[in-house]
């Protein structure tokens, strides 16, 4: 792949002494979408934060913009501009609608830049809303500020992690639309969610892990048609 956005390679993690990923190796191009698939415990969150600095991998690079960040904390990732939509949303409780917002953003060039005015356009919900505080908000209105705030850093590469995990089901379509409209932004993706299927759907490439290891990688279109996934999968 020429000039990635991410290019991690033979990366290895520990937490403790455990050791949870062996050797995962994973690009991201411009404006592409990858899925990363497995069953619970099989190390995508951790790849995840590794990749996000929070925990220090011990072998391997991982380059961001052609910067080596091996060793970068997660406040230097993410000037690099990188965003991350956590699985527990990490919104400020004691904080506004607005001020959750806000305090994220940097300026939006063109139209195609994510603006305060923009987020609640697209989150209507959150309109209605933007002097509730974040521990008056739902589950679903809470990942919508953390998805809206995380747009409004003007990201080129956004990194959801479970995003749609214990939301309503009316809820969970509003974040998939909210997903296909960042891929046709063309900003980069990579996406971890329980349904594989909405993955895939929404994804150019997917890669599978299983006990911290890559067992399956290519285009979104041809891992639905293999045979395998569904036994990696435990589906």
């Amino acid at each position: 792949m020429d000039d990635p956005i991410l290019d991690a390679r033979d990366v290895h993690a520990w937490y403790g002494s455990s050791h949870v990923l062996h050797g995962v190796s994973l690009q991201i191009g411009r404006g592409e979408t990858v899925g990363l698939l497995g069953r619970n415990g099989m190390g995508k969150s951790t790849l995840i934060r590794t990749l996000l600095g929070h925990v220090a991998q011990r072998d391997g690079s991982i380059v961001f913009f052609g910067q080596d960040c091996s060793r970068a904390k997660p406040h230097e990732v993410a000037r690099r501009g990188v965003a991350y939509v956590p699985e527990g949303r990490g919104v400020f409780p004691n904080l506004s609608v607005r001020e959750n917002l806000l305090m994220a953003a940097r300026p939006a060039a063109g139209s195609r830049g994510w603006s305060y005015e923009r987020v609640l356009q697209t989150f209507t919900r959150l309109a209605e809303r933007t002097e509730h505080l974040g521990a008056q908000l739902s589950g679903g209105e809470q990942q919508m500020v953390s998805i809206g705030r995380a747009l409004m850093t003007q990201p080129e590469l956004i990194i959801l992690d479970e995003a749609t995990e214990g939301l309503a089901p009316l809820i969970v379509e509003e974040i998939w639309r909210v997903i296909g409209q960042i891929r046709r932004d063309g900003i980069a993706t990579l996406i971890v969610d329980r349904d594989f299927r909405k993955v895939l759907a929404h994804s150019d490439r997917a890669l599978v892990l299983q006990k911290g290891q890559v067992v399956m990688a290519g285009s979104a279109d041809a891992l639905q048609a293999g045979a395998d996934l569904a036994a990696y999968l435990g589906v």
